[in-house]
């Protein structure tokens, strides 16, 4: 058995998708959690709804067998929602849809691993640009992505004296299958989005991976908010 594991959220696509083959590839046990299964060899998949408030009932004997034995465990809380949304529209069904992916699983999954994680584990949650910002059409995933930060926080402060440790890694516009469909599949958008970075390009999602694995193995950045944007143009 793999004297490492990281239990992914969302790890068949995009950014979590990258994740899981570095994380893998890196010779670790990889456990993901999600509604379909990653396209990747060597991945343990328990299929998972996040936004199912029964969630943790249906999978947590499970997961907790995936993981038995091991003692250094890494969460990554990559899992998102992002719905089209403004303060004139977003409504109580709405705010509790999102927050129960991007925020409520998360602290419901801490829950179900940290009895088992020994030294040197981490939690890693997976913010965004929009977690200590806001642009318009938004609303609840910007509310729920600076709730993230808190949560973060929160984690690093509860878990003093315990070995683990914990970071928000906050991407950037990352060219993910979430961000076409948010646009509409819109190239042009894309690129005027492209448009306001420092490199004048959107991030590759390994990009991103690597830094997940870079604040998952070093405990130096508990507590830390991570921004990994390229550089965003200040207007």
């Amino acid at each position: 058995m793999n004297k490492k594991a990281l239990v992914i959220t969302g790890g068949s696509r995009g950014i979590g998708l990258a994740a899981a083959a570095l994380f893998r590839d890196s010779g670790y046990r990889v456990i993901n959690l999600s509604r379909s299964a990653p396209a990747l060899d060597g991945i343990e998949h328990i299929v998972t709804d996040l936004s199912d408030s029964n969630w943790t009932n249906k999978i947590s004997r499970q997961l907790q067998a995936a993981v038995a034995g091991v003692d250094e465990i890494s969460i990554v809380h990559n899992a998102g929602l992002l719905l089209k949304d403004s303060v004139e529209t977003v409504n109580a069904d709405i705010l509790h849809r999102v927050m129960q992916v991007n925020v409520v699983a998360p602290a419901e999954l801490n829950q179900i691993l940290l009895p088992t994680m020994g030294a040197d584990s981490s939690i890693i949650y997976v913010g965004s640009t929009l977690a200590e910002k806001a642009v318009t059409n938004c609303c609840s995933y910007v509310v729920s992505k600076h709730a993230l930060i808190g949560l973060m926080r929160t984690t690093c402060q509860d878990l003093v004296g315990k070995q683990i440790h914990t970071a928000c890694v906050c991407p950037g516009f990352t060219e993910t299958e979430m961000l076409r469909e948010h646009v509409g599949g819109q190239q042009e958008v894309l690129d005027s989005i492209a448009s306001g970075v420092t490199f004048n390009r959107l991030i590759e999602p390994m990009e991103i991976a690597k830094t997940l694995f870079f604040a998952a193995t070093n405990p130096v950045v508990n507590g830390s908010v991570m921004h990994v944007n390229l550089g965003q143009i200040e207007h």
